[in-house]
């Protein structure tokens, strides 16, 4: 797995997203709370469901366009929740997920690095604002 490849602006901006997230979730009723941790525990089932495809691609080089579809559907129907929830940063990361799988071939390579879409980049995004969520 490769390092997180964002500048200390890039997180900054994130944290700051997230502490403005966090302290308008402190308001919110327990509905929401549980409807966000909800969303968060997604996405990591999401990064680990992709995690497995990418797998079977580097092992057996086969793509599977049901697998591909599948996948856009999820990352997509993450970015609607997480937008709904005010996790616009992390929303934007899924619908970019979402795109992808639908259509690799629309993102080039430097887009996709400076978007901050590895997966292992929103699994951390994702735990971080979880953690900070359960403290």
């Amino acid at each position: 797995m490769s390092a997180i490849e964002l500048s200390v602006s890039d997180w900054l901006g994130l944290l700051s997203h997230v502490k403005k997230w966090l302290a308008n979730l402190l308001r919110a009723g327990p509905k929401r709370k549980a409807d966000s941790k909800q969303a968060l525990r997604n996405v990591v089932r999401a990064v680990r469901r992709t995690e497995v495809y990418v797998r079977h691609l580097r092992e057996n080089g086969q793509k599977a366009i049901d697998t591909e579809e599948e996948l856009s559907s999820l990352w997509t129907e993450l970015s609607f929740s997480l937008e709904d929830l005010g996790l616009g940063v992390l929303a934007k990361r899924c619908r970019i997920k979402g795109q992808y799988w639908a259509d690799p071939s629309r993102f080039d390579q430097e887009f996709l690095d400076k978007a901050g879409v590895k997966l292992s980049e929103i699994e951390k995004i994702a735990r971080l604002t979880l953690n900070q969520l359960n403290d």
